[in-house]
C-alpha cells in the first residue's frame, strides 16, 4: 500500500496559503479517485482507494506543518508501509514558480521544516517527494509569513494546474512509472530556466 501524504496546517484560517498546497493536492486526487479523506487515525485524516490498481491511503497530517513526522511515522508503522518506496510526500516549495512541480526519490529537507520532521522521525531521507512550487519569497518578506500567505489570482491559477500535474504524477509513480513522471514533470522548470538564460544577454544588450 501506497501512503501519499499531503502536508499543510488544518484549519479555515490556513485554507489555500502556500503552506496547504499539499493538502489541496490531497483534494484533486480525492475528489479524482472517489476516495473520501475523513477517517481519524494517528493524528491524521485519511481515506483508502486504488489509483491504477493499487491500494493507497491518502493522508492529511492534523498535527500542523513542522510536526508533521510523528503522523507519517506513526501510520507508517502500523501499515508497515516501506518508506523507501511506498511513501510520497507533496509537499511546497519556495525554490519552484507557481505551476512547476518537482519530483525526487530522495533528498534533504532544502530548509522545509515538514519535510524536515518527517526525516528525522522516520530516521532517513528516502522516500519520494512531490515538490510544488509556491514563488519565491521577496526580500522584505519574512519566510513564516510568507509561506502561509495566498496566492495571487494568477499565481492561484498556475499552482491548480500544478495540482493536477502533481495528481498525474503520483498516478504515474504508483503505477512503478517514476522514471516517466520525472521526465515528463521536472522538464517544464528545466526548460523556463533553459528560456531565461537565453533572453537575459539580450535584455542587458537592450540596456547599454
Amino acid at each position: 500500500m501506497y501512503l501519499i501524504v499531503g502536508l499543510g496546517n488544518p484549519g479555515t484560517k490556513y485554507e489555500k496559503t502556500r503552506h496547504n498546497v499539499g493538502f489541496d493536492t490531497i483534494d484533486v486526487l480525492a475528489d479524482r479517485m472517489d476516495i473520501r479523506v475523513n477517517k481519524k487515525e494517528k493524528q491524521a485524516l485519511t481515506g483508502s482507494g486504488y489509483i491504477n490498481g493499487q491500494k493507497v491511503m491518502l493522508v492529511k497530517p492534523l498535527t500542523f506543518m513542522n510536526l508533521s513526522g510523528s503522523s507519517v511515522r506513526d501510520l507508517v508503522s502500523w501499515y508497515k508501509v516501506d518508506p523507501t518506496w511506498e511513501l510520497i510526500v507533496l509537499s511546497d516549495d519556495v525554490s519552484l514558480s507557481p505551476g512547476h512541480i518537482r519530483i525526487r526519490k530522495k533528498g534533504s529537507a532544502g530548509g522545509h521544516n515538514g519535510l524536515k520532521d518527517i526525516i528525522g522521525k522516520l530516521g532517513t531521507d528516502q522516500f519520494i517527494r512531490v515538490r510544488i512550487g509556491v514563488g519565491k519569497k521577496p526580500a522584505e518578506w519574512d519566510m513564516a509569513d510568507y509561506v502561509l500567505s495566498r496566492f495571487s489570482d494568477q499565481d492561484r491559477k498556475d499552482v491548480e494546474q500544478a495540482f493536477l500535474d502533481a495528481a498525474d504524477a503520483v498516478s504515474l509513480i504508483v503505477a512503478d512509472q517514476m522514471e516517466e513522471a520525472m521526465n515528463r514533470f521536472n522538464k517544464k522548470e528545466s526548460k523556463k530556466k533553459e528560456t531565461l538564460q537565453k533572453e537575459e544577454p539580450a535584455a542587458l544588450d537592450q540596456g547599454k
